[in-house]
């Protein structure tokens, strides 16, 4: 992995459609500005923006993570759109740029690299910056992502989480695609240590630890 020759910040905005987030990342030397997600309307997002963003990086493309896109490329004429090279649709091509798994690339100053994490939906994708990572509905605060989807995979979950993501330093730092868990970020080993799901022995271990999660959850929603 790249390190940024900058700092910078990162602004969670929280709403759209499910406790949604959308991150406003930006270099603090050049100011240059990089969306994650468009699940915010614009209006709710658009005083933290310094000028025009550079790109928006998308995680998946389930339609509360992609609400409101055709806003913003309509605000943002010269606003590239990164993805999973499964992601592209008639409403991207013209901007659409895709990622291939562990692909290094440079926003400014800013070093990402691109993560693909299949298993919550077919083109998820994780946005690898320093020390944080953006996991969009791979990985929350407290557990996975679930697999309901008629292109999820629970096997292909279980791959990108613990091949993928708790490989990386238990020090990165997780921002999340919703607000489901006892607070908005957490480091991957205070996650491992609070989720029954990231303590899995093994692939058939953690599809029993899913269904038992399932399970409960139903009972008591």
């Amino acid at each position: 992995f790249m390190i940024s020759t900058t700092d910078f910040s990162i602004r969670s905005i929280l709403g759209g459609y499910d406790k949604n987030f959308t991150y406003v990342i930006t270099c603090n030397k050049t100011g240059i500005q990089v969306i994650i997600d468009a699940a915010i309307d614009l209006k709710h997002i658009s005083h933290y923006l310094n000028n025009q963003p550079r790109a928006v990086l998308i995680t998946h493309t389930h339609g509360d993570h992609t609400a409101y896109l055709e806003e913003y490329t309509k605000a943002f004429p010269n606003m590239i759109i990164l993805g999973h090279p499964y992601s592209s649709t008639e409403l991207y091509k013209v901007r659409f740029k895709s990622l291939e798994h562990k692909q290094l690339f440079n926003i400014g100053k800013l070093a990402f690299t691109a993560i693909h994490t299949p298993g919550h939906y077919f083109d998820s994708i994780c946005y690898h910056l320093d020390s944080v990572l953006f996991t969009g509905d791979t990985l929350f605060v407290g557990r996975t992502g679930r697999v309901l989807s008629q292109r999820s995979n629970c096997n292909d979950l279980y791959n990108s989480v613990y091949k993928s993501i708790l490989t990386l330093p238990k020090n990165t730092r997780i921002y999340p695609g919703h607000d489901y868990g006892d607070r908005p970020s957490i480091t991957l080993e205070q996650n491992i240590k609070i989720s029954p799901l990231l303590q899995a022995q093994n692939n058939n271990d953690f599809k029993l630890r899913m269904d038992d999660y399932e399970a409960n959850r139903n009972m008591t929603s």
